[in-house]
């Protein structure tokens, strides 16, 4: 349409169809009958807006929306912020959303691409080989390649590092295919390996010119440079100079997309009673692994408080190299269940845990009422050891007594200084007490109980807590190769068939197949009861409720709280339903 013709339209009269005829018959109305047609017209004018709104409403859904604060406190001064150097909690907090690897554990516990794009498993289970996504940046804008993936492996490989990574990556020989894809070649099965594929990734560009001795104090262990979701902005110093408070903002151009909250402030504080404080003074709006106890001191909404259950086995293991006693299955069978665990969960932890029955740990939180009473479960006990020919003696002490001597129902439980250990091991004392056993406890600092009963095997029965990976490695726990120190078999534990079942765990890539054979050595352990399975804590997070769309999942460490902290928001929009995502 050329400009004349629109000049045309522009200067034409318009006249609605029967427009005057129609004007012509209401200035015809009386008065009252015009004042009655008006209040028609608002009525139909009025009842139209409404039902446009109403139609609005109903196509308008709310979606999350890019900004908002959320300030969190955290115990612990961080010194490296480095994924293979990170040693404490707060080190670790740090490095998990600064730093992103290949692959990364979304809020279900499923391993997904995060740097891949893709990887692939040999047939022989030895090769893994990623291919990386394209244009993938580090925080200061610089393009990560193949070379990153290598530099950062064979750093956490140098032994005069000294990295808590070293062993994950011993024997693994890594090698660049090109810039967008590396492989990993292992010296034999091993499918726990993978989870090894979440470790971040250094920018090589600024790591390359430091040697081994010099790594360790350069100032990028505090100010890191990533391709995580969140970049540092500022550092916060304390008066005598430590890192305070870490300001980090959304990373625009984070694989997995931008997060939604804009900024995240991490406080530091040097011990759980000022974090604490901090949080009933408004100084900080979230906090993790408080102690159940000082829960109801917080004055925390019910629905401000998110819980997942810890993989953490607590449980008090028999050592039948030490205590003869534990050699008759009849009295680790009776002391199993005598044991009422819920009591434990609910005088030592407030209710924050939950029974368990086995060494593989609950990935979800269950109703764990007890089906029959303590009474009855000591009744079964007693019968249990009665049958086997062990009777009370005049303290109502067992004892069996054969041709050559007498064997009493008497032991100790070593344990840690932790309160909830010491409190733990004291109502064991007072159960197992009922149901005629004598029981010593024996309290321990945490070095000590390490080097001078844990590995010398010193012990007649450990009170302890083993942590579970999100692998279920339960091999250096239960394998019979691991009943010496540094095993971490400290039940001593030795079955056949029990080791064959680990050794397939590790070796198969079948996840179905895996949770066959866990359920198997499940049975085995069960009917063997090498030890007395007591509770599972759970981890506690505070968040408040401006913060939506967090889903915790089965948490194994304090740091995975985050695990998809991209996709949390606190500003929300309304938009109509065919401009979503999903749409």
């Amino acid at each position: 349409m050329n400009k004349e013709k629109l000049k045309e339209l522009a200067k034409k009269e318009w006249h609605i169809p029967y427009g005057k005829k129609v004007t012509n018959v209401i200035r015809a109305f009386s008065l009252t009958e015009k004042a009655i047609f008006g209040l028609f017209v608002i009525i139909f004018v009025w009842s139209g807006i409404s039902l446009l709104l109403q139609l609005n409403k109903f196509l308008l859904v709310q979606v999350p929306d890019y900004g908002g604060t959320l300030t969190e406190g955290v115990v612990g001064s961080p010194r490296f912020i480095n994924p293979i150097l990170a040693s404490s909690d707060i080190d670790r907090d740090l490095t998990s959303i600064i730093y992103s690897g290949l692959l990364k554990v979304n809020s279900i516990g499923q391993l997904v691409p995060d740097l891949a794009e893709s990887y692939t498993v040999s047939g022989d289970s030895l090769t893994y080989t990623f291919k990386l996504k394209d244009d993938i940046y580090f925080h200061d804008g610089v393009r990560l390649t193949a070379d990153d993936i290598v530099f950062t492996i064979e750093k956490a490989q140098d032994p005069n590092l000294k990295s808590s990574k070293e062993a994950n990556w011993s024997g693994v020989l890594v090698k660049k295919i090109d810039d967008r894809t590396v492989s990993f070649t292992l010296k034999q099965p091993f499918s726990p390996f993978i989870q090894n594929a979440t470790l971040g990734i250094l920018p090589k560009h600024i790591w390359n010119t430091a040697n081994i001795d010099e790594i360790p104090f350069s100032q990028y262990n505090v100010k890191p440079v990533g391709t995580g979701p969140y970049k540092l902005a500022s550092i916060v110093y304390t008066k005598s100079g430590l890192p305070g408070e870490y300001h980090l903002v959304s990373f625009t151009k984070y694989a997995l997309d931008k997060p939604y909250i804009t900024n995240l402030v991490i406080k530091s504080y040097q011990n759980e009673k000022d974090l604490t404080d901090a949080y009933k003074n408004g100084n900080i709006e979230s906090l993790h692994s408080v102690s159940p106890k000082e829960l109801p001191s917080l004055q925390v909404a019910s629905d401000d408080i998110i819980l997942s259950p810890l993989p953490r086995i607590f449980g008090v293991f028999f050592n039948q190299n030490v205590q003869p006693v534990f050699v008759y299955k009849e009295v680790r069978q009776a002391l199993d269940l005598a044991t009422d665990k819920q009591a434990i969960v609910d005088e030592v932890l407030g209710g924050y845990g939950q029974p368990i029955d086995s060494p593989v740990p609950l990935t979800t939180i269950s109703d764990s009422t007890a089906t029959t009473s303590q009474t009855e479960r000591l009744e079964k006990a007693k019968a249990i050891l009665t049958k086997a020919g062990w009777k009370q003696n005049a303290n109502g002490i067992f004892e069996k007594k054969d041709k050559k001597s007498t064997v009493t129902l008497a032991f100790s439980i070593s344990t840690g200084s932790a309160t909830e250990l010491k409190e733990a091991a004291y109502l064991l004392q007072k159960q197992w007490g009922g149901v005629g056993a004598q029981v010593d406890v024996k309290i321990f600092e945490v070095s000590d109980l390490n080097q001078n009963v844990i590995r010398p095997r010193k012990y007649d029965s450990l009170l302890f807590g083993e942590v579970i990976g999100r692998d279920l490695d339960l091999y250096p726990f239960w394998h019979s190769s691991q009943r010496n120190t540094p095993g971490l078999n400290i039940a001593m534990y030795t079955n056949i068939k029990a080791d064959k079942l680990l050794e397939n765990i590790r070796n198969s890539n079948n996840p179905s197949q895996q949770r066959s054979y866990l359920n198997s050595f499940s049975k085995e352990i069960s009917n063997d009861t090498p030890a007395v399975f007591t509770y599972s804590p759970y981890f506690i997070y505070i968040v408040p409720k401006k913060v939506q769309g967090v889903n915790l999942g089965t948490v194994t460490q304090p740091w995975e709280r985050w695990n998809d902290i991209e996709s949390w928001y606190i500003e929300t929009n309304n938009v109509w339903t065919i401009f979503t995502k999903n749409n």
